[in-house]
């Protein structure tokens, strides 16, 4: 039985969702007992909440403990990258699957990934580790995400695409089967991939393109 508690870096938006999305886990498959509250650098970030978890601190100074498990819940990848180096040596980070995410045969899901309500994972994907797949996104067959990558709602990575380190995809943008996208690549909503995109661009629009 887990005895731990789970932590969530960050009392935005995302990090109150995934709160939530944690909590409807089935105890048998999560590696902690209950969420015990949120970690943010900005004292007043549950005002104005309904947030049934408390701020605890920052996660700079908590103090965590052995059973512990942390998620950081940051949207932008650099963000989120950053923070987890700053934690990396002193807890180890809990993947959280909603139970109506769908994850295909052969795929794997990489540490301190979230996947929210409705996304879809099809078969002989490979998610890197801190992933986020919000709700109702979408990777088909054979793709490939690295590490700290983005997908905002309803966006679509198709069968054979691959995402570099820290990708983001803006809601309801689309990577075309077998196109690639380079590491800390953004894609703005709506866009579609249809063959390759730098490391470190922006691109937008159908066909997606530099700005």
């Amino acid at each position: 039985m887990n005895t731990g508690r789970l932590l969530i870096v960050g009392a935005g938006g995302l990090g109150r969702e995934a709160a939530t999305w944690a909590e409807a886990m089935p105890e048998g498959t999560r590696s902690w007992a209950s969420v015990a509250g949120f970690l943010d650098p900005c004292p007043d970030a549950l005002d104005g909440t309904n947030s049934p978890w408390p701020l605890l601190g920052t996660e700079d100074d908590f103090p965590f403990e052995e059973e512990d498990r942390v998620l950081v819940a940051l949207g932008d990848p650099r963000a989120k990258a950053r923070v987890v180096e700053r934690l990396a040596s002193r807890i180890r980070f809990a993947t959280v699957i909603h139970p109506s995410a769908v994850i295909g045969p052969g795929s794997r899901v990489g540490e301190g990934s979230l996947l929210c309500p409705g996304a879809v994972v099809t078969a002989d994907v490979s998610l890197g580790s801190h992933v986020l797949l919000n709700v109702g996104a979408t990777v088909g067959h054979d793709a490939r995400m690295g590490d700290f990558c983005t997908l905002a709602p309803h966006t679509h990575l198709a069968g054979r695409a691959v995402l570099g380190e820290g990708v983001f995809l803006g809601s309801h943008a689309a990577v075309l089967p077998g196109a690639k996208v380079g590491n800390w690549a953004r894609v703005g909503a709506g866009s579609v991939v249809l063959r390759r995109v730098p490391e470190d661009v922006t691109v937008h629009g159908n066909p997606a393109k530099r700005l």
